[in-house]
C-alpha cells in the first residue's frame, strides 16, 4: 500500500483464526494478539475486514476475541487451503465488482494458507501484503521461506505497524491520535 494512497479498495482479510490452530503455532497467543491490533487498525481506518474459518464445523470457529471487535463481522467458511479457491465464498467477495485492490492478509498457518491464498490472489491481479507480525506456523522456518517466496512473487511482507502508519500518512489523519493508542495498548 503506497504511502500517498487512501486505504480505499484494500480488504483486511482474517485466514483461520480458530483456537485449534492458534494453539498449534509458535507463539500462538502472540499472533492472535496482533491480529486484534491488525483487525482495530483496519476498523479505525475504515478498511472492510472478512474472517475465513477452515473447515469450521469440524475444526471450531473464530476466536472469539477477534470477532467481538467487528460489529457484524463478515464470516466464511472454507474447505480449500486457500481463501480464494474458485466459487468459496471469499473468493466470490473479492471478484464480485471489482471492489477490492488489495489484500490485507493476517492468520494461520503461513506456509499454507496464508501461502496459498496470497498465491491465488496475486495470480489474480490483487495488490497483496501479508502483515508479517500477524501471521503464525507450526515450524517458524517453513513461514520464513514462504515468506521470502511471496516476497519474490510480488507480495509486499511488512509489519502491521508499518502498513497502518502508511495509510495514515501523517499526524495530521483524523485517526492518528486514537491509532497511537491502539500502537501503545498492543506494544
Amino acid at each position: 500500500m503506497k504511502p500517498d494512497r487512501p486505504a480505499e479498495g484494500a480488504l483486511l482479510l482474517c485466514l483461520d483464526l480458530q483456537p485449534v490452530f492458534l494453539r498449534a503455532v509458535a507463539h500462538g497467543a502472540q499472533v492472535l494478539g496482533r491480529c486484534r491490533f491488525a483487525v482495530s487498525s483496519a476498523l479505525g481506518l475504515g478498511i472492510p475486514v472478512a474472517f475465513t474459518e477452515q473447515v469450521p464445523q469440524k475444526l471450531g470457529a473464530t476466536d472469539p476475541s477477534l470477532l467481538a471487535l467487528v460489529e457484524a463481522p463478515e464470516v466464511h467458511p472454507k474447505d480449500a487451503f486457500s481463501a480464494l479457491a474458485p466459487g468459496s465464498p471469499a473468493h466470490l467477495l473479492l471478484t464480485a465488482g471489482g471492489r477490492i485492490e488489495h489484500l490485507l492478509l493476517c492468520g494461520v498457518e503461513t506456509p499454507v494458507c496464508v501461502y496459498q491464498t496470497a498465491v491465488d490472489a496475486l495470480q489474480s491481479s490483487l495488490s497483496v501484503t501479508v502483515l508479517a507480525d500477524c501471521v503464525g506456523a507450526r515450524r517458524e522456518a517453513d513461514a520464513r521461506a514462504c515468506l521470502d517466496a511471496l516476497a519474490r512473487a510480488g507480495a509486499h511482507i511488512l509489519p502491521a505497524e508499518t502498513v497502518f502508519y502508511s495509510i495514515l500518512g501523517g499526524a495530521a489523519h483524523p485517526f492518528f491520535k486514537a491509532y497511537t493508542e491502539l500502537v501503545k495498548k498492543h506494544a
